[in-house]
Protein backbone atom coordinates (compact mmCIF):
# COMPACT_ATOMS: atom_id res chain seq x y z
CA UNK A 1 0.00 0.00 0.00
CA UNK A 2 2.83 2.39 1.00
CA UNK A 3 4.43 1.64 -2.33
CA UNK A 4 1.21 2.45 -4.17
CA UNK A 5 1.07 5.91 -2.62
CA UNK A 6 4.67 6.38 -3.39
CA UNK A 7 3.83 6.01 -6.87
CA UNK A 8 1.39 8.49 -6.99
CA UNK A 9 3.16 10.84 -5.46
CA UNK A 10 5.79 10.88 -7.85
CA UNK A 11 3.47 10.70 -10.48
CA UNK A 12 2.08 13.81 -9.48
CA UNK A 13 5.34 15.51 -8.39
CA UNK A 14 6.63 14.71 -12.63
CA UNK A 15 3.21 16.06 -13.66
CA UNK A 16 3.54 19.28 -11.29
CA UNK A 17 7.55 19.07 -12.75
CA UNK A 18 6.46 19.09 -16.17
CA UNK A 19 4.41 22.16 -15.83
CA UNK A 20 6.65 24.54 -14.32
CA UNK A 21 9.30 23.93 -16.24
CA UNK A 22 7.57 23.45 -19.67
CA UNK A 23 7.55 27.64 -20.30
CA UNK A 24 11.25 27.81 -19.48
CA UNK A 25 11.68 24.89 -22.07
CA UNK A 26 10.08 26.69 -24.88
CA UNK A 27 11.18 29.61 -24.38
CA UNK A 28 15.30 28.16 -24.88
CA UNK A 29 13.61 26.04 -27.76
CA UNK A 30 11.86 29.34 -29.33
CA UNK A 31 15.31 31.49 -28.74
CA UNK A 32 16.69 29.13 -31.51
CA UNK A 33 13.42 29.10 -34.17
CA UNK A 34 12.40 31.77 -36.90
CA UNK A 35 9.25 33.54 -35.60
CA UNK A 36 7.63 31.72 -37.99
CA UNK A 37 8.46 28.42 -36.08
CA UNK A 38 7.69 30.03 -32.94
CA UNK A 39 4.23 30.91 -34.03
CA UNK A 40 3.52 27.61 -35.47
CA UNK A 41 4.58 25.91 -31.88
CA UNK A 42 7.26 24.07 -32.46
CA UNK A 43 8.78 22.61 -29.55
CA UNK A 44 12.39 20.86 -31.62
CA UNK A 45 15.27 23.08 -31.07
CA UNK A 46 16.25 25.14 -34.37
CA UNK A 47 19.32 26.89 -36.29
CA UNK A 48 18.35 30.45 -35.73
CA UNK A 49 19.75 30.72 -32.50
CA UNK A 50 23.60 32.83 -33.63
CA UNK A 51 21.09 34.95 -36.30
CA UNK A 52 18.80 35.14 -33.25
CA UNK A 53 21.55 36.31 -31.11
CA UNK A 54 23.06 38.82 -33.84
CA UNK A 55 19.80 40.28 -34.06
CA UNK A 56 19.13 41.18 -30.66
CA UNK A 57 22.16 43.15 -30.36
CA UNK A 58 22.02 45.08 -33.77
CA UNK A 59 18.29 45.76 -33.89
CA UNK A 60 17.75 46.11 -29.96
CA UNK A 61 19.29 48.90 -27.37
CA UNK A 62 19.77 45.58 -25.09
CA UNK A 63 23.34 46.14 -23.69
CA UNK A 64 21.97 50.26 -22.85
CA UNK A 65 18.69 48.27 -21.43
CA UNK A 66 20.92 45.49 -19.14
CA UNK A 67 23.70 48.81 -17.93
CA UNK A 68 20.38 50.65 -16.90
CA UNK A 69 18.76 47.47 -15.00
CA UNK A 70 21.83 46.37 -13.53
CA UNK A 71 22.56 50.14 -12.47
CA UNK A 72 18.86 50.30 -10.79
CA UNK A 73 18.99 46.74 -9.40
CA UNK A 74 22.23 47.00 -7.47
CA UNK A 75 21.66 50.26 -6.19
CA UNK A 76 18.14 49.43 -4.94
CA UNK A 77 19.50 46.26 -3.34
CA UNK A 78 22.14 47.59 -1.23
CA UNK A 79 20.67 50.08 -0.12
CA UNK A 80 17.03 48.42 0.66
CA UNK A 81 19.13 45.89 2.55
CA UNK A 82 21.43 49.20 4.55
CA UNK A 83 18.10 50.73 5.42
CA UNK A 84 15.50 48.40 5.94
CA UNK A 85 17.78 45.96 8.23
CA UNK A 86 18.88 49.24 10.04
CA UNK A 87 14.81 49.91 10.70
CA UNK A 88 13.94 46.20 11.27
CA UNK A 89 17.19 46.09 13.92
CA UNK A 90 16.50 48.94 15.34
CA UNK A 91 12.71 47.93 15.90
CA UNK A 92 13.23 44.46 17.62
CA UNK A 93 16.58 45.69 19.64
CA UNK A 94 15.15 48.69 20.76
CA UNK A 95 11.27 48.08 21.40
CA UNK A 96 8.69 50.27 23.20
CA UNK A 97 5.68 51.06 23.13
CA UNK A 98 6.07 53.69 20.39
CA UNK A 99 7.90 52.06 18.10
CA UNK A 100 5.84 49.02 17.85
CA UNK A 101 2.71 51.97 16.86
CA UNK A 102 4.97 53.27 14.52
CA UNK A 103 5.82 49.48 13.41
CA UNK A 104 2.56 48.71 13.19
CA UNK A 105 1.39 51.73 10.78
CA UNK A 106 4.17 50.69 8.25
CA UNK A 107 2.98 47.14 8.30
CA UNK A 108 -0.79 48.65 7.55
CA UNK A 109 0.79 50.31 4.58
CA UNK A 110 1.46 47.23 3.07
CA UNK A 111 -2.16 47.04 2.14
CA UNK A 112 -2.06 50.46 0.06
CA UNK A 113 -1.59 48.78 -3.46
CA UNK A 114 1.26 51.07 -5.37
CA UNK A 115 -1.03 52.14 -8.21
CA UNK A 116 -2.38 53.93 -5.62
CA UNK A 117 0.88 55.90 -4.44
CA UNK A 118 1.42 56.61 -8.18
CA UNK A 119 0.14 59.43 -8.70
CA UNK A 120 1.86 61.06 -5.28
CA UNK A 121 4.96 59.70 -6.56
CA UNK A 122 4.76 61.52 -9.70
CA UNK A 123 3.94 64.79 -8.22
CA UNK A 124 6.92 64.33 -5.93
CA UNK A 125 9.37 63.46 -8.13
CA UNK A 126 8.10 66.41 -10.79
CA UNK A 127 8.74 68.68 -8.15
CA UNK A 128 12.10 67.01 -6.83
CA UNK A 129 12.66 67.71 -11.16
CA UNK A 130 12.68 71.48 -10.57
CA UNK A 131 14.85 71.56 -7.35
CA UNK A 132 17.46 68.54 -8.23
CA UNK A 133 17.54 66.87 -11.71
CA UNK A 134 20.39 65.12 -10.32
CA UNK A 135 17.24 62.77 -8.22
CA UNK A 136 14.49 63.65 -10.25
CA UNK A 137 12.52 61.91 -13.34
CA UNK A 138 14.52 60.18 -16.11
CA UNK A 139 17.19 59.20 -13.68
CA UNK A 140 18.35 55.97 -12.13
CA UNK A 141 18.18 57.14 -8.44
CA UNK A 142 14.28 57.82 -9.22
CA UNK A 143 13.75 54.29 -10.58
CA UNK A 144 15.08 52.74 -6.82
CA UNK A 145 14.31 55.46 -4.22
CA UNK A 146 10.79 54.45 -3.57
CA UNK A 147 11.72 50.96 -3.46
CA UNK A 148 14.71 51.28 -0.72
CA UNK A 149 12.79 50.57 2.62
CA UNK A 150 9.76 48.65 2.14
CA UNK A 151 7.62 47.34 4.85
CA UNK A 152 8.19 43.63 4.10
CA UNK A 153 11.94 43.69 3.73
CA UNK A 154 11.39 46.15 7.13
CA UNK A 155 9.21 43.34 8.73
CA UNK A 156 11.29 40.55 7.29
CA UNK A 157 14.50 42.00 8.85
CA UNK A 158 12.65 42.54 12.57
CA UNK A 159 11.16 38.55 12.51
CA UNK A 160 14.49 37.56 11.56
CA UNK A 161 16.37 39.64 14.64
CA UNK A 162 14.24 37.72 17.35
CA UNK A 163 16.19 34.95 16.99
CA UNK A 164 19.20 37.20 16.76
CA UNK A 165 20.93 36.24 20.20
CA UNK A 166 20.90 39.33 22.26
CA UNK A 167 23.61 38.62 24.33
CA UNK A 168 26.30 39.19 21.56
CA UNK A 169 25.57 42.68 21.62
CA UNK A 170 26.00 43.11 25.39
CA UNK A 171 29.31 41.82 24.77
CA UNK A 172 29.97 43.79 22.23
CA UNK A 173 29.01 46.68 24.59
CA UNK A 174 31.36 45.51 27.01
CA UNK A 175 34.27 45.89 24.78
CA UNK A 176 33.54 49.04 24.35
CA UNK A 177 31.55 48.78 20.47
CA UNK A 178 29.71 51.91 19.92
CA UNK A 179 25.80 51.26 18.52
CA UNK A 180 26.90 51.66 15.07
CA UNK A 181 29.88 49.15 15.41
CA UNK A 182 27.66 46.60 17.30
CA UNK A 183 24.92 46.87 14.14
CA UNK A 184 28.06 46.60 11.21
CA UNK A 185 30.69 44.56 13.18
CA UNK A 186 28.47 41.56 14.95
CA UNK A 187 24.67 42.10 13.62
CA UNK A 188 25.63 42.18 9.57
CA UNK A 189 28.45 39.21 9.74
CA UNK A 190 25.90 36.97 12.39
CA UNK A 191 22.71 37.54 10.11
CA UNK A 192 24.52 36.68 6.48
CA UNK A 193 21.98 34.11 5.63
CA UNK A 194 18.71 36.99 6.38
CA UNK A 195 20.76 39.59 3.87
CA UNK A 196 21.51 37.04 1.12
CA UNK A 197 17.25 36.04 1.15
CA UNK A 198 16.09 39.29 1.49
CA UNK A 199 19.26 40.34 -1.62
CA UNK A 200 17.51 37.80 -3.91
CA UNK A 201 14.36 38.90 -3.16
CA UNK A 202 15.26 42.66 -3.73
CA UNK A 203 17.34 42.18 -6.81
CA UNK A 204 14.88 40.08 -8.45
CA UNK A 205 12.01 42.63 -7.72
CA UNK A 206 14.26 45.43 -9.33
CA UNK A 207 15.21 43.92 -12.24
CA UNK A 208 12.14 42.99 -13.35
CA UNK A 209 10.20 46.22 -12.18
CA UNK A 210 8.05 47.46 -14.71
CA UNK A 211 5.27 49.90 -13.68
CA UNK A 212 7.32 52.55 -11.94
CA UNK A 213 10.34 52.76 -14.56
CA UNK A 214 7.56 53.27 -16.96
CA UNK A 215 6.30 56.45 -15.64
CA UNK A 216 10.12 57.41 -14.43
CA UNK A 217 11.96 56.52 -17.66
CA UNK A 218 11.11 58.86 -20.05
CA UNK A 219 13.59 58.78 -22.35
CA UNK A 220 14.72 55.19 -24.78
CA UNK A 221 18.68 55.92 -23.30
CA UNK A 222 16.98 54.72 -19.89
CA UNK A 223 14.98 51.94 -20.31
CA UNK A 224 15.16 49.13 -18.88
CA UNK A 225 15.11 45.42 -19.70
CA UNK A 226 11.35 45.03 -18.96
CA UNK A 227 10.44 48.27 -21.15
CA UNK A 228 12.52 47.14 -24.04
CA UNK A 229 10.57 43.53 -23.79
CA UNK A 230 7.63 45.10 -23.88
CA UNK A 231 8.06 47.51 -26.57
CA UNK A 232 9.50 44.60 -29.05
CA UNK A 233 6.28 43.04 -28.31
CA UNK A 234 4.31 45.84 -28.83
CA UNK A 235 5.47 46.00 -32.34
CA UNK A 236 3.63 45.84 -35.25
CA UNK A 237 4.89 42.82 -36.83
CA UNK A 238 6.38 41.19 -33.31
CA UNK A 239 9.95 38.29 -34.02
CA UNK A 240 9.24 36.17 -31.75
CA UNK A 241 12.48 34.40 -31.81
CA UNK A 242 14.12 37.57 -30.96
CA UNK A 243 12.04 38.13 -28.08
CA UNK A 244 12.47 34.85 -27.28
CA UNK A 245 16.51 35.26 -26.96
CA UNK A 246 15.85 38.81 -25.53
CA UNK A 247 14.13 37.14 -22.45
CA UNK A 248 16.52 34.39 -21.88
CA UNK A 249 19.50 37.30 -21.77
CA UNK A 250 17.54 39.26 -19.35
CA UNK A 251 16.98 36.23 -16.95
CA UNK A 252 20.41 35.22 -16.76
CA UNK A 253 21.31 37.93 -14.02
CA UNK A 254 18.72 36.52 -11.79
CA UNK A 255 19.99 32.96 -12.40
CA UNK A 256 23.68 33.88 -11.14
CA UNK A 257 22.06 35.90 -8.38
CA UNK A 258 19.55 32.97 -7.14
CA UNK A 259 22.28 29.84 -7.27
CA UNK A 260 25.32 31.89 -6.41
CA UNK A 261 23.41 32.97 -2.87
CA UNK A 262 21.04 29.43 -2.90
CA UNK A 263 22.12 28.14 0.30
CA UNK A 264 21.63 31.13 2.05
CA UNK A 265 18.86 31.71 0.47
CA UNK A 266 17.03 28.42 2.20
CA UNK A 267 18.49 29.07 5.38
CA UNK A 268 17.48 32.96 5.52
CA UNK A 269 13.82 32.28 4.40
CA UNK A 270 13.78 29.93 7.31
CA UNK A 271 15.22 32.32 9.75
CA UNK A 272 18.66 30.75 10.54
CA UNK A 273 21.29 32.33 12.23
CA UNK A 274 24.99 31.35 12.56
Amino acid sequence: MKNKNNIFIYIFLLMMSIVFVFPFYFMIISATNASVDVTSGSLLPGKELLNNLKNVFEQTDMVTALKNSAIIAVSQTVLALIISSIAGYAFEVYRSKWTDIVFNIILMSMMIPFAALMIPLFKFFGRLSTINPMIGFNTYASAYLPYIATAFLIFYFRQNTKMFQQELLEAGRIDGLSEIGLFFRIYMPTMKNTYAAAAIITFMNAWNNYLWPLVTLQTNEMRTVPLLLSNLGSSYAPDYGLMMIAILIATIPTLIIFFVLQKYFVAGMLGAVK
